[in-house]
């Protein structure tokens, strides 16, 4: 990806030896071996993505279709924002161009449900189920927990997150000390990703709350904030004083729901209605095991979802009736869930949410298709956050999150249908760029201003550490 501000730099060795006609004369062929200069990564406060093969703006409004998709198209970006999207733009004094002819541009992915600081136990207890994966993994390791260690495991997989396109998550919380919740929320601000720390208190605390919300969240110009709690009977008391404590900081309420089938017991639609959470305000993750009485009430009160297939495939814990879900119109985004989905690919996330569905219903016109799967990872995952007035598609006044896909690779040529492609072929490494609010986090393939090694070297001794503890 080649990028420079306007206006053009001065020719480069190669133009200069064309003038001269020697152009054939390499460095190589003089004997002299050379690095390829590596493109300057966009500054300054305004960037036109120039060229772009294909736009999907997940906007009908500005292209065909229901992705909105636009060919040859370029994207303007100033202070934070889409400014504008079409073909021809003029770019302002000043602006950075990128060229971005042979790529794919569109908004970044929204993660509506992970567990970061569960990077520590990347590939751990494969022969478990939920229970299992709780009682010899997640267990044990977060009573173990350092502000320094748990900082390292955040930020490497909040980076692996971002290198794989994803420009808002939402993280589900459950680590309780203060001084780890300071460096947690730490390790977020400062891998440039919009965020949203979904707390669960313990206890029902409103001023712990409330503090770690206003001193530590609110602070940071990309972060968000929810309660999080797990619906039960057995806790319905601790379940209507995180609600309380939602309503009174005006943000949303986020609960596991019904992973299991033997969480039945746990009757948490049921608490949620009781409380009176039931509404816009409330997110529920997993949701595998609804009946169609819980699935209708879901509906019926606009309640947000977030699927989880990596992760449900991998705990054998069922698979979401995502069709009935999609039938209903109810609003659903996609979640890698943290550690259990072991990495942060978000296009075997989308592959998945497909292929599940085709395969419990053994057929291929089921929903979701491709474009309600794209949909789904962007602006369908922002409507189910609330946010969706913010990020989620390319529409000008929303904020700057875009990626650039680079179709031009072994595991996605030739061309054939992108659309389809970038969900069945599409790879982290095939993210070329990404951006935040205008920022480039990941530029030319590469993240901008992080070490890798050493971010990678951290987490492997700060692993090394807890298990010596154990």
């Amino acid at each position: 990806m080649q990028s420079s501000p306007t206006p053009p730099p001065a020719p480069n060795r190669r133009e200069i030896l064309t003038g001269l006609g020697l152009a054939a004369v390499t460095p190589l062929a003089l004997g002299i071996t050379t690095r390829p200069e590596r493109p300057r990564v966009p500054v300054g406060p305004t960037v036109l993505l120039r060229g772009a093969s294909l736009v999907l703006t997940m906007d009908p409004a500005l292209g065909s279709g229901s992705l909105g998709a636009l060919e040859n198209a370029d994207v303007l970006m100033r202070n934070g924002t889409i400014a504008s999207v079409g073909t021809g733009l003029r770019p302002p004094p000043g602006t950075w161009i990128v060229d971005a002819s042979g790529k794919l541009v569109m908004p970044g992915f929204v993660d509506t449900h992970t567990h970061l600081w569960q990077a520590v136990i990347r590939g751990g207890c494969t022969d478990g189920d939920l229970f299992g994966w709780f009682t010899r993994c997640t267990d044990p390791q977060r009573g173990r927990l350092t502000p320094e260690a748990l900082h390292s495991f955040v930020r490497l997989a909040a980076l692996d997150a971002v290198q794989s396109g994803v420009t808002t998550l939402v993280d589900w919380v459950d680590i309780f000390s203060y001084d780890l919740i300071e460096s947690y929320v730490r390790a977020l601000a400062g891998t440039g990703v919009r965020f949203t720390y979904a707390m669960f208190p313990s206890e029902a605390d409103p001023t712990l709350v409330t503090k770690v919300k206003k001193d530590l969240v609110d602070p940071v110009p990309l972060g968000g904030f929810q309660v999080a709690t797990h619906a039960a009977r057995a806790v319905q008391h601790l379940n209507h004083a995180h609600w309380e404590a939602a309503q009174d900081l005006g943000v949303m309420l986020n609960s596991h729901v019904l992973e299991r089938p033997e969480q039945r017991a746990d009757d948490p639609i049921g608490v949620l209605t009781d409380i009176g959470a039931l509404g816009p305000r409330l997110l529920i993750n997993h949701a595998i095991h609804l009946t169609d009485d819980e699935i209708a009430a879901v509906s019926a009160h606009d309640v947000r979802a977030a699927h989880c297939p990596l992760s449900n495939m991998r705990l054998g814990s069922g698979i979401m009736r995502l069709s009935e879900f999609g039938r209903r119109g109810v609003k659903v985004g996609l979640g890698l869930d943290g550690g259990t989905n072991d990495s942060s690919d978000f296009h075997a996330l989308m592959k998945t949410a497909i292929g599940l569905q085709r395969a419990r219903a053994t057929g291929a016109g089921i929903f979701p298709q491709v474009h309600d799967v794209l949909r789904m990872a962007t602006l369908g995952g922002a409507e189910a956050l609330g946010i969706s007035d913010r990020t989620g598609s390319l529409t000008p006044g929303k904020r700057a999150d875009v990626v650039v896909v680079d179709p031009a690779a072994l595991n996605f040529a030739p061309r054939f249908d992108w659309v389809g492609q970038t969900v069945f072929n599409g790879r982290p490494e095939n993210v070329e760029a990404v951006f935040v609010d205008g920022r480039p986090l990941k530029f030319d393939g590469r993240l901008v201003d992080v070490d890798t090694n050493r971010v990678v070297r951290e987490a492997e001794t700060a692993a090394a550490r807890l298990r010596a503890a154990g």
